[in-house]
C-alpha cells in the first residue's frame, strides 16, 4: 500500500487507531527515563504524543501527509510538541540517531521491513533502546486482527534476525496477546514484541 493509498484512509475516519498509546508501548517504555526518541510510521501519533506527554522530545517519522496533519492536530489539542518529518522510510531517509527508536504495527513486505528494521537498529544510540510491535503471522490461523496479507506479518524469528549483526542485543522476543472485541465477542489479537538495546561502550 503506498503513501496515497494510507492518505484515502486516514482522511476517511476521524481516527484509524486509538488516541491512547498502544498496550505494549506503554506498558514497556512507562519507566524509561525521557530524551530523544523517534517514532517511524507513527501514524497519528498515538505513541508519539504519550512520549511527548513524558517529556521526551520525538519525532514523527510519516509517509503519509495526511497522517502528520492528524497527528500536528491531536499534538496541538493535547499541549505538546512533535517534531513531523515526512519521509518513506523504505528510501532509508536521513534521519538522527535517539535514545529511543520505536516501530509498532509497521506493514510493508519481507524484504523492506527488513531494510527498516535494520536502519531503526541504525539509530538507536549508545544506552538507547528500540521497541518494535507488530502483528503476528500466527493471527492468520489462531487470532484475530490485523491484515489478513501473509507477505505484510512477521514471525518472531524474522524479526530477531533482521536484528541479526546490528549492534543491538536482543532483551525481549516475545509473543503477546492483545484482546479484540468482535461480533462474536472477545477475542484475542497474537502480536510480537521485540524490545533490544545499544550497550554504552
Amino acid at each position: 500500500m503506498d503513501a496515497a493509498a494510507w492518505d484515502e484512509r486516514y482522511a476517511a475516519e476521524e481516527l484509524v487507531w486509538s488516541r491512547g498509546p498502544n498496550r505494549f508501548v506503554a506498558e514497556q517504555l512507562a519507566e524509561l527515563p525521557p530524551g530523544r526518541a523517534l517514532d517511524l510510521a507513527g501514524g497519528e501519533g498515538r505513541n508519539a504524543i504519550w512520549l511527548a506527554q513524558r517529556g521526551w522530545d520525538v519525532e514523527l517519522v510519516e509517509f503519509s501527509q495526511e497522517a502528520l496533519d492528524k497527528a500536528a492536530a491531536l499534538a496541538a489539542s493535547a499541549d505538546v510538541q512533535l517534531e513531523l518529518t515526512l519521509a518513506d522510510l523504505t528510501a532509508s531517509p536521513t534521519l538522527r540517531p535517539a535514545d529511543l527508536v520505536v516501530v509498532a504495527y509497521l506493514q510493508l513486505p519481507r524484504a523492506p521491513t527488513r531494510a527498516v528494521l535494520r536502519q531503526a537498529a541504525s539509530l538507536v544510540g549508545p544506552g538507547g533502546t528500540l521497541l518494535l510491535v507488530a502483528h503476528a503471522r500466527r493471527n492468520l490461523d489462531d487470532g484475530v486482527g490485523g491484515p489478513a496479507d501473509p507477505e505484510v506479518l512477521r514471525t518472531l524469528d524474522e524479526v530477531v534476525d533482521d536484528l541479526s549483526g546490528t549492534g543491538v542485543t536482543v532483551d525481549v522476543a516475545s509473543e503477546v496477546l492483545r484482546p479484540v472485541t468482535t461480533e462474536d465477542g472477545e477475542r484475542h489479537a497474537i502480536d510480537l514484541l521485540v524490545r533490544a538495546r545499544r550497550t554504552s561502550g
